[in-house]
């Protein structure tokens, strides 16, 4: 979706509220003639003699004929989400009078904004960088307090501010190399190596640590894949409807009952957790329920978490400690969830505490301890470096930029052991600031924005 400069210059319409019947429905114009396009089927003050942020109240009328009574609110460029002359009118949230104002606005100059045009316009007139402006969307799309928070830190330019710092050191170096070039006759050092050699190991350093961070940032922002395991009838379905607080699962005491996934996902803490619940593990000669077990294995090996949930009634220690093996050479982590603890043999889970006292008993029947479950799966998650405020990389495209400047850096490393020319150098730390600066916008290109920015509703 790249658009031509006759289109960045064209004033754009669109609805900022939902589709659909409401209480109000917000139309936003933006672009140089907004205002001016506004005040024609406006009938109250003049909106042209107006300051900005004011807000007037008044008719929308397709000549005499009055359409709604409307709230204006006025932006005058630069003082504007978008840079430009912005007008918001708050209409009543009839999807009628909705499309007539629109129509009205349309047929007086304005066009139809494309998916994610007013937050293009917001980032090519400078309003914010290209990192930040992916962080609207994500803002919007948030449904936890953990996703909201890395959104909103990465809006207000935390991320950006990191990469930005980074991208400023390099690039010091970066025009002293090339200032070098121009004196190679004269055999002139602008850039010691030794020191270029140190700074391109601090930045490594940093890199690392925000590649590091984005399994964390990827659970914040799109859940933590759980899956509950263990043999038929342990009580995984019951442990999913209460988790839920409802009868999502279908609960029987005939085993195999579950013949593949049942998801649903669950807040706990300020995280998304998506939780899974699978066939259940053992042999089978049931066709569709071996497929169900198949299945079941393969999930658990991309899981970032597993519950395995075992009978106390149904179990022996001999098969818990052969299916903890198990698991441990999965090398997913897992917490050991006992359950039915309302009728378990007293001494049986004695010996349990002793042989694995990190296990946590439940009844998932009478809904006993799921508190105390809930914690032990957010501990697991180790939200410790995100709530300290450390930067999280949460974005794919950032981290693929990330990987490449790592690979970029460990290049100009290699060229300074190797004492390559500068030519030679430069071309990789050019390589690298290149890297850097497609994740804040400093390089971009018209499929690039198409692509991110059309991912965006209609309004936004």
């Amino acid at each position: 979706m790249a658009f031509s400069l006759h289109e960045k210059n064209d004033t754009i319409v669109a609805l900022a509220t939902p589709q659909g019947v409401g209480a109000i429905g917000v139309i936003r114009l933006s672009g140089i003639d907004a205002i001016r396009i506004c005040n024609k089927i406006f009938k109250g003050k003049d909106l042209e003699k107006q300051e900005s942020h004011t807000i007037h109240f008044g008719t929308i009328r397709d000549g005499e004929k009055v359409i709604d009574e409307v709230l204006v609110s006025l932006f005058i460029a630069p003082k504007s989400f978008t840079k430009e002359n912005a007008v918001e009118i708050s209409t009543h949230g009839s999807s009628y009078i909705v499309n007539q104002v629109i129509k009205l606005l349309i047929r007086q100059g304005a066009r139809p904004a494309k998916p994610g045009e007013f937050t293009q316009r917001a980032f090519l007139n400078g309003q914010f960088d290209l990192a930040q402006a992916e962080a609207v969307a994500d803002l919007i799309h948030a449904d936890s307090e953990a996703s909201h928070q890395a959104a909103l830190s990465q809006m207000r330019g935390g991320f950006s501010g990191e990469i930005q710092k980074l991208r400023n050191e390099l690039i010091h170096f970066a025009s002293m190399i090339e200032l070098e070039l121009d004196f190679t006759e004269e055999d002139v050092e602008f850039a010691s190596r030794d020191d270029l050699k140190v700074l391109v190991e601090k930045l490594l350093r940093v890199i690392e640590q925000l590649i590091g961070s984005f399994d964390l940032g990827n659970v914040i922002k799109n859940g933590v894949p759980t899956v509950i395991a263990g043999k038929p009838n342990a009580g995984k379905s019951t442990l999913l409807n209460a988790l839920l607080n409802e009868e999502k699962a279908i609960v029987s005491d005939i085993a195999g009952t579950t013949r593949d996934f049942i998801e649903d996902e669950i807040n706990i803490g300020g995280v998304i957790f998506r939780f899974i619940d699978t066939a259940g593990l053992r042999e089978t000669t049931d066709t569709i329920e071996a497929i169900g077990v198949s299945r079941t294995q393969e999930k658990m090996k991309t899981a970032s978490l597993i519950l395995y949930l075992f009978d106390l009634g149904d179990t022996d220690m001999v098969e818990i400690s052969r299916d903890i093996n198990k698991l441990e050479n999965l090398g997913v982590p897992f917490l050991k969830v006992a359950n039915k603890i309302d009728k378990a043999d007293l001494e049986f889970v004695g010996e349990l505490k002793s042989k694995h006292p990190d296990t946590i008993f439940i009844s998932a029947g009478n809904k006993e301890n799921l508190d105390d479950l809930k914690s032990r799966i957010l501990e697991l998650v180790n939200l410790d470096k995100f709530k300290t405020g450390n930067t999280i990389v949460t974005n794919i495209r950032h981290y693929d930029s990330l990987v490449k400047t790592r690979e970029s850096l460990l290049d100009v490393l290699g060229g300074i052991d190797q004492e390559i020319t500068n030519d030679f150098l430069a071309m990789d730390i050019r390589r690298s600031l290149h890297y850097l600066g497609e994740i804040t916008g400093e390089i971009t290109t018209d499929d690039l924005l198409a692509n991110i920015f059309s991912k965006f509703c209609i309004g936004k």
